[in-house]
């Protein structure tokens, strides 16, 4: 079936996966958004392992989507994962260590003779969300803004700042989608703790904390998404393969692919009308619509950052060295095997479906914990 497609259509399809990742990890990045919360939340230490155990249900899914979007990346277009994790060191490192101390502090936090404290691991909590969110929204801007480095005629990357990736922080435009993605994680942390925790003294200081975070969500993504389409972006002669920057790029990237921009503002609107009914209707389904719009609208962003002769990873040293679909892919036989297996991909999407269902079926409350046989 596959192989009879063409190496561009491969491409395309293995585009459109890595964006469905890519969308999925931001959405269930609300792990991390929760776990700056818990000291603001809490007033207690047993609310705050309250907060901690409704989200330690779920953060194994964040965790393993992340590995399985860096291995999907590696492996259909690893031009880009050379470049990127070999050049933005630093940058890759810190994000990845942030999500190394989650995993030990969900493990070791309650342990009997845990010598640094539960305290120590709950910071560790409140980091990861912090550099995890953050991070992850810098390195995405750069899909639109660029990044210094070289590429050789033997695909040879050569980054060119010593900074290893902390120069991305140094670009304000990056800077407002880090921060849209850091407050964007709070708020749907908030819907989740909502639609999840039965305490109502803990649900009236969520829904207070909604507007304070969900507003400067809005702030800087709007701020990000209005200078995104008025600058200029970085686009692929169909022809000739030469990289020239085109005027408006990502806003005709939109007209053109009006199914994306449909997509996109579907998105928009289940966000904010998750928020707004969440904060004025006082529901606690806003995740359920919060939830998917995030996915739209993220997913959205990923196919005009790739496609409509679009270089994807663009280089602000040298325009010739930008990465695109078409030169930074595997080869069409690689392509076409891992298709094969991208078929598994709605099974897992189903496992977590029914996973998260399971596990969610009831809220949680404070005397559920001391029923529980493993605590967080």
């Amino acid at each position: 079936m596959f192989e009879t497609l063409s190496h561009l259509a491969l491409q395309q399809y293995w585009w459109i996966i890595i964006s469905v990742l890519g969308a999925a990890l931001v959405l269930l990045m609300f792990v991390q958004g929760g776990q700056t919360l818990f000291f603001t939340l809490s007033k207690t230490p047993e609310e705050r392992t309250l907060l901690i155990n409704v989200l330690g249900r779920k953060w194994e899914f964040t965790f393993t989507t992340l590995v399985t979007f860096g291995g999907a990346f590696f492996a259909s277009f690893p031009l880009f994962y050379s470049t990127s994790f070999g050049g933005a060191y630093w940058a890759w490192m810190i994000l990845l260590f942030a999500f190394i101390i989650q995993a030990v502090s969900y493990e070791y936090r309650s342990w009997p003779g845990n010598f640094l404290g539960g305290r120590t691991y709950e910071v560790f909590l409140f980091i990861n969300g912090l550099l995890g969110t953050f991070l992850l929204g810098v390195v995405v801007a750069s899909f639109f803004t660029g990044s210094p480095f070289l590429i050789n005629d033997m695909n040879q990357s050569f980054w060119q700042s010593p900074w290893r990736g902390i120069e991305l922080l140094f670009n304000l435009h990056n800077l407002t989608l880090g921060l849209a993605v850091f407050f964007l994680a709070r708020t749907l942390g908030l819907l989740y703790f909502l639609n999840s925790i039965e305490d109502e003294e803990l649900q009236i200081r969520i829904r207070k904390r909604l507007l304070v975070n969900g507003l400067p969500f809005l702030l800087f993504f709007l701020t990000f998404i209005t200078w995104l389409m008025l600058r200029d972006g970085f686009a692929v002669h169909p022809d000739t393969g030469v990289i020239f920057m085109q005027e408006y790029k990502y806003f005709i990237n939109f007209i053109e692919m009006p199914v994306v921009l449909i997509l996109f503002l579907t998105g928009v609107v289940l966000v904010l009308y998750g928020i707004g009914v969440s904060v004025f209707k006082e529901t606690s389904k806003g995740i359920w619509l919060a939830g998917p719009g995030t996915f739209l609208t993220v997913f959205s962003l990923f196919l005009i950052a790739g496609f409509n002769n679009t270089a994807f990873y663009p280089s602000s040293s040298d325009l010739q060295s930008a990465i695109t679909i078409m030169n930074g892919s595997s080869s069409h036989f690689t392509l076409t095997v891992m298709s094969y297996t991208s078929l598994m991909v709605p099974f897992v999407f189903a496992y977590i479906w029914y996973t998260w269902r399971a596990i969610n079926r009831h809220k949680m409350n404070k005397e559920e914990l001391k029923s529980e046989n493993h605590i967080y």
